[in-house]
């Protein structure tokens, strides 16, 4: 029998050939926002391997307050010479790929606060108390986004798609997840406007999704990256119910996303009471689009929480004892496509060694490959 995990997908104009995706991973290897000229055979070395979509870290679009610190690369001006270096090594290896294109907003995530004035909707900064940092000390003051602020992040991120477009990508990734800017406006706590953006979260993320179908056209594959949890609030959620969530959801595949790349941190976890479906079976069902599922798939340690103390700093061991439980997903339509990170940081050719039984040969993560271009 064919296994679930390596038949084609399509979506849009975009072909993949199995189900295995590279997930959006920073390396913060990029001083001023220039991406490492290793960029190239870093992602080119996972197209080798097997990998059917790669999606790159998050890219800080052509706006003032968009890097969520120094070295994250950025998608504009000279950076973009690179990342079409990229691109083309990516395909040269048979692979395909996607920008993760992001502002950071009122992040707590830095490590070293950037030197520039944060924006958001509505002046909350997100917690870095999760961090094991003091909470908010030292950050930036923000201000709420004026509607002028507004249209600026919004053709940011469509001159992003257009270049994204040009430079051959296969697809854009467009970043609404992790308590970055998009998904500040689709959480309560940190959106508390009073006009039609606070009154309807979506909409700022249903209005980069336009902008950016308008100027990509309607051959190009969208992807758009949620979750509930924040970086720094693991307890946060965006919806506690279906009907919550399609009220976010329906706007955007209206506005024209076409696969939800759905961050989870345990692929198993159940997202509402009464079903055993998580949250990327849930938006496939209420949005009527393929999802991407992703959360310690490919570990041994699959059990251990994300963001629990030490868990970058410990050599995670490969396994594959969950997989027939990913393929039963796959097969009766919970989810399209997974995502791997450390998995695949430890080894290149992840997919291939699993598709051609080589399993014994896996290698584990190893801390020192998340901040490296190995």
């Amino acid at each position: 029998m064919t296994d679930p995990l390596f038949t084609p997908l399509t979506v849009r104009s975009m072909h993949l050939p199995n189900r295995v995706v590279m997930a959006p991973m920073g390396q913060g290897k990029a001083p001023g926002g220039m991406p490492d000229p290793g960029y190239a055979d870093y992602f080119a070395r996972r197209a080798q391997g097997g990998v059917g979509l790669i999606v790159s870290g998050a890219t800080a679009i052509d706006h003032p307050a968009a890097p969520l610190d120094e070295n994250e690369p950025h998608f504009h001006g000279p950076a973009l010479a690179e990342w079409a270096r990229a691109v083309a090594a990516v395909h040269a290896a048979g692979g395909r790929i996607m920008p993760q294109l992001a502002h950071a907003g009122l992040q707590g995530l830095a490590p070293v606060t950037p030197p520039w004035s944060g924006i958001g909707p509505s002046a909350v900064w997100m917690p870095a108390a999760a961090l094991g940092q003091p909470a908010d000390t030292g950050r930036i003051e923000g201000a709420p986004m004026t509607l002028a602020d507004i249209d600026a992040v919004i053709a940011a991120f469509a001159q992003a798609a257009t270049d994204a477009a040009r430079i051959g990508f296969d697809g854009i990734e467009i970043h609404g997840a992790h308590g970055f800017l998009i998904d500040q406006f689709l959480w309560h706590h940190t959106n508390r406007r009073t006009d039609h953006y606070g009154q309807e979260r979506a909409r700022f993320a249903a209005e980069i999704v336009a902008a950016c179908r308008a100027a990509v056209g309607p051959d190009l594959p969208i992807s758009f990256r949620i979750s509930q949890f924040k970086m720094t609030d693991y307890a946060a959620r965006l919806a506690d119910s279906p009907q919550e969530l399609e009220t976010l959801i329906r706007p955007l595949v209206d506005a024209g996303v076409d696969l939800f790349d759905c961050s989870l941190r345990r692929f198993w976890r159940a997202e509402f009471d009464g079903s055993a479906m998580n949250l990327a079976g849930w938006i496939k069902q209420v949005g009527g689009r393929p999802t991407i599922a992703g959360g310690g798939i490919g570990l041994a340690k699959t059990a251990m929480e994300y963001g629990e103390e030490g868990i970058y700093a410990t050599v995670a061991e490969s396994s594959l004892a969950h997989l027939d439980d990913v393929r039963e997903r796959i097969v009766r339509g919970e989810f399209d496509l997974i995502a791997l990170g450390r998995s695949i940081l430890g080894d290149a050719a992840w997919a291939a060694k699993v598709r051609d039984g080589a399993h014994d040969t896996l290698q584990p993560y190893r801390p020192e490959l998340l901040i490296g271009l190995n």
